[in-house]
Parts: structure tokens; sequence; C-alpha cells
């Protein structure tokens, strides 16, 4: 599967488009990462705890949106995006998007 934050693919022709997909998942923060987290934010420097759990729920929502572009018979995603939103106190929804299409 091709991904791509471009409009189309360099070289190729889109030949079909299939639509949006797109990929989510809701991660909490857990209470040990979270100490570490404060601890860490005193005396400064990255959040590695949260880093991971963003790393993880980027990979996840991608996993999800390819699958979703697979199963409609498409071989790239274009346009890709992401978002995020608070969905309750200490968790976040992240989210994964584009357009699926069938590039030559």
């Amino acid at each position: 599967m091709i991904l791509t934050t471009l409009e189309g693919v360099p070289g190729r022709r889109i030949v079909r488009h299939y639509g949006l997909v797109q990929g989510s998942t809701i991660r909490a923060k857990h209470i040990g990462k979270d100490i570490l987290a404060g601890l860490q934010n005193i005396v400064g420097g990255e959040l590695t705890g949260y880093t991971e759990l963003l790393q993880e729920a980027r990979q996840e929502s991608v996993n999800r949106m390819v699958k979703q572009a697979n199963q409609m018979g498409a071989n790239a995603i274009v346009n890709v995006r992401f978002a995020t939103s608070s969905v309750a106190q200490g968790a976040a929804e992240l989210l994964a998007y584009g357009t699926a299409v069938f590039v030559e």
C-alpha cells in the first residue's frame, strides 16, 4: 500500500477513486507513565512515555486505515492526514484519514 500526503503518487496515474478511508484509536494515559512524565516535566526534556504512546496510536490508526483501503481494492492512499481530539479526561483519539485510490 502506497501512502502519501500528496494529492497523487508521483510517476503514477490514478485510475480509480474509492473515497475516504479512515482509522482511529482511543488511548488513555497510563498512571505510571503519567507520574514519570510529571517528574520529567520538572527537569525538562522529552516525555518518552507519551512519545511512545502517540507513536503506537499513530501506527494503529494507519493500520486500520490501510485495512479499510485494502478491503475496497485500493493500492494507494493519497492526502493522508492525522487529527487528534480529547475524548475524556486523560484519553485522546488519534484519527488517520485519506483518499483510497488505485494507481498504475
